[in-house]
């Protein structure tokens, strides 16, 4: 603790985010050339020391937030950046995409303001790669056991890091062209640059870390003889499986799923081509869904010159307060503002979502291109459709993102491993991640599902990026411990643990 009154003499500051005109006019992180660490390291003083840190609750990382507050405070880096690595793989990554449950659950929030945890995490993961510290860490002997990942976001990533670090053959598969899963390609610049990922990849090659991209595992490549050449097999795929929207004209152009738009819209950042096959520019944009999904087609449209962009969010407006049901440290359900819900109400001072909104159907024109959108208001609890309140809105692009079911049923990978569902539609698995089977194990034969590890969304379902790195990181100690007998890697959650709720 470096002030017991830090919280008393300093208010709550977060780190201001770029102008909203500046921002919208390049496709640079929002906080891009932002100065943070006088500002952070004043906020970090805030941490009063509260004897039992809820913060670690809030977060299935088990981050020391206390510890690296205070060595930021003091602006010693290098054990902040140590502390903040003991648990966190990719602390750059979460310090930018992470909603910050952490800070919900700080003490502080009982009766005043949290402190600004997510910003002092960002500032520390800049650091440590600023001053040299995320030198590559090879293991000093090799195992002899090998390791195929199958997915590269950052379950995958973390496991593979994981499992290469204590000394095992690890390779990693992506069926993309590039290495990184949604972080690449669901992830818009202007969250990520896409730069904080690339170097972490070579980290991990410098590390002994091997990446294979393009290949499809269940297509390209049998997924049963891929294990039976490797001694365990982890598969961190995600929920990839997009929820569909069952209304009339949904067959019209110009209605696309969220994360295609947003993959082209990558490609774009990528260098790969010089304009996305589908763009906002110069159309009324409506999102259905009201993610963060959304939030990001959002701040995409609007960086590529939409007339008009409207949010759709099937829940009410929530309330600025906790309710009654939602007791700290619990994350709550509260009014939050997007960087691109603030970066759309600039344009008109109104908030671009609407709440209680349901999608009745789509209205084309005569060459079969949406042009309208008809939707109602709905009642709270039933959410079914409100008499009296239908209406149309203009829509000549409409995106949906209703979230995720789950890992893509009935794949090659899903058959040639023997995989089988949960009753939430991810994929089994027991305690120790590993994948369930409802072959009899025998000690003389090797089961299809022997071997075979579930790690991230496609075991929990759509989740955080904390809660996949900590998968990845638990999903690496039960392989180490499937290939070695023991391991001292850390597991920081059970498949079964869920986000702390009231």
């Amino acid at each position: 603790m470096t002030d017991p009154h830090g919280f008393l003499k300093f208010p709550r500051r977060p780190v201001p985010a770029r102008p909203v005109e500046e921002r919208l006019s390049d496709w640079n992180e929002v906080y891009a050339g932002q100065a943070r660490l006088p500002l952070v390291s004043e906020q970090a003083g805030r941490c009063m020391d509260c004897g039992i840190p809820f913060c670690h609750s809030g977060c299935p990382l088990g981050n020391l937030i206390p510890e690296w507050n205070t060595y930021a405070r003091r602006s010693d880096w290098r054990a902040a950046a140590e502390r903040l690595h003991a648990t966190n793989n990719f602390p750059e990554f979460t310090g930018r995409l992470c909603p910050a449950p952490c800070e919900d659950a700080c003490v502080l929030t009982i009766n005043a303001d949290p402190v600004t945890i997510k910003n002092v995490e960002q500032a520390i993961a800049d650091q440590i790669w600023e001053r040299g510290y995320a030198s590559p860490r090879p293991p000093e002997r090799l195992s002899g056991k090998t390791v195929a990942v199958i997915g590269s976001g950052p379950a995958g990533l973390a496991a593979a890091q994981q499992l290469t670090r204590i000394g095992h053959t690890v390779a990693v598969y992506e069926r993309a062209d590039r290495i990184g899963g949604l972080l690449r390609y669901g992830i818009p610049e202007f969250k990520m640059e896409k730069r904080h990922l690339d170097r972490r990849i070579e980290q991990m090659r410098a590390e002994g870390t091997k990446f294979r991209t393009g290949v499809d595992i269940g297509g390209d490549l049998d997924a049963a003889e891929l294990a039976e050449r490797h001694d365990a097999v982890v598969v961190a795929v995600g929920a990839r499986g997009q929820r569909e929207l069952p209304v009339p004209g949904r067959e019209l152009c110009g209605i696309h799923q969220a994360m295609d738009y947003l993959t082209l819209a990558n490609r774009v950042t990528e260098g790969d081509c010089d304009a996305p096959a589908v763009t906002a520019e110069g159309r009324h944009v409506v999102i259905i869904g009201g993610g963060d999904t959304g939030s990001d087609c959002m701040g995409t449209a609007l960086r590529q010159g939409a007339a008009s962009v409207v949010q759709l969010d099937i829940n009410p407006e929530p309330g600025d307060t906790r309710r009654d049901n939602e007791p700290w440290p619990t994350y709550p359900k509260v009014y939050r503002i997007s960087h691109a819900h603030e970066e759309a109400r600039g344009r008109k001072g109104a908030d671009p979502r609407l709440f209680s909104s349901a999608t009745l159907r789509f209205e084309g024109d005569r060459s079969g291109r949406v042009h309208a959108l008809r939707l109602a208001e709905v009642e709270p609890e039933a959410r079914r459709p409100r008499p009296g309140t239908e209406r149309g809105i203009p829509a000549d692009l409409v995106l949906l993102a209703l979230g995720f079911y789950g890992p893509e049923h009935g794949t090659g990978l899903v058959r040639q491993l023997g995989l089988t569902l949960d009753d939430r539609g991810n994929f089994a698995r027991n305690a120790g991640f590993g994948a369930e089977t409802t072959e009899p194990s025998g000690r003389a034969a090797r089961t299809r599902t022997d071997g075979i590890f579930i790690a991230g969304d496609a075991g929990r379902g759509q989740s955080l990026v904390v809660w996949a790195i900590a998968e990845g990181r638990s999903a690496a100690a039960a392989t180490d411990r499937y290939l070695t007998g023991s391991t001292v890697l850390p597991a920081p959650i059970a498949p079964q643990d869920r986000p702390l709720m009231a």
